[in-house]
């Protein structure tokens, strides 16, 4: 593994540190990304309110979608998208093109499978001749019920394609009559709520997923006979105040079931929020008219982005306060 050896300049202490290993997984090595892709991102969003909307795929279906991860996982972003934006399209609801960031999500705080998407969309959109930023009629962007069986439509035939095709492995003991059952015996979930004055909460919420994994060491409090005890979610209170015990195998168990295809994107960018539509994004800007936000990471070596972050000076020694920590050398450790 990489390291470097640092020294005070005044006291004479050493450090050694570790670099990052820079994979996605690991939950040590993505606080800085995730300070600086929400700081980004910031600075690309259209200003004013946005909407949260998740979409939620039933229990039923978690086998199935967890041995076609990577198919299953593009259909139900582009289900998502595409019964959002055909709603929102629709003179009868917001009648508008808009745009959204989406990410996926399969854990819960308990570690079990539960593949879903978070949805960050402008209260708004832009009208098809391009001189109008038009907003949402009433207190929501278009009515969830609507959306949430659109979704499932979509999901659905998108489903029976890819099984003609051969292109969808089905889990042992499914065939098309269950996979029918599993898909149309329950009401799909999504839920949606606005974000308040600004995107700013929501987008620290959303940040947790973009560059964290399902559990971090701070959750984790007890290691002891083969057993692993962490903290999850209160459902009652919605804080991390309770605890649960795993036997080893079954925490590694959990854990990998949230580990992503290789080169897989979990961070998609839709409609007038993706990189193809940055001209009409600038439009947009003008007919909103509110101040944009100025990232105030980017660009910026990692020093300065961990002191604007923690409000400390990372090369101040920790012994004596008052020396710089200099690297000395590099090193690999086999």
């Amino acid at each position: 593994m990489n390291r470097h050896l640092k020294r005070c300049d005044h006291c004479g202490h050493y450090e050694q540190s570790y670099n990052s290993c820079r994979n996605r997984h690991c939950n040590k090595c993505q606080f800085m990304r995730q300070a600086q892709w929400v700081d980004h991102l910031k600075g690309k969003l259209l200003p004013g309110k946005y909407f949260h909307v998740v979409f939620t795929v039933p229990e039923s279906l978690n086998k199935l979608f967890y041995i076609n991860q990577a198919i299953c996982y593009d259909m139900i972003f582009k289900a998502a998208w595409s019964a959002l934006d055909a709603l929102c399209r629709n003179p009868r609801f917001l009648g508008a093109r808009t745009g959204a960031v989406a990410i996926l999500h399969t854990w819960t705080s308990t570690l079990l499978y539960h593949p879903h998407i978070h949805f960050l969309v402008p209260s708004g959109g832009l009208s098809d001749d391009g001189m109008e930023w038009t907003m949402p009629r009433g207190e929501y962007l278009v009515p969830v019920k609507v959306l949430s069986k659109l979704f499932r439509a979509k999901c659905a035939d998108e489903l029976k394609r890819l099984i003609d095709k051969r292109q969808l492995r089905m889990p042992e003991g499914m065939d098309k009559e269950s996979l029918k059952q599993a898909i149309y015996g329950k009401e799909w979930v999504v839920f949606t709520k606005g974000t308040g004055k600004t995107s700013d909460h929501v987008l620290e919420y959303l940040a947790r997923y973009t560059h964290r994994v399902a559990i971090g060491n701070n959750r984790i409090t007890k290691l002891e006979n083969g057993k692993v005890t962490f903290r999850c979610k209160d459902s009652k209170t919605g804080k991390y105040n309770r605890t649960i015990t795993l036997d080893v195998m079954e925490f590694i168990r959990r854990f990998l079931q949230h580990i992503l295809p290789n080169g897989f994107y979990k961070i998609r960018y839709f409609g007038i929020l993706s990189p193809a539509c940055l001209p009409l994004m600038d439009v947009c800007r003008t007919l909103i008219g509110n101040e944009q936000y100025f990232p105030r990471l980017e660009g910026l070596p990692i020093y300065d982005v961990v002191s604007i972050i923690t409000g400390k000076d990372p090369s101040i020694c920790k012994i004596c306060r008052k020396g710089r920590m200099l690297p000395v050398f590099n090193a690999n450790a086999g």
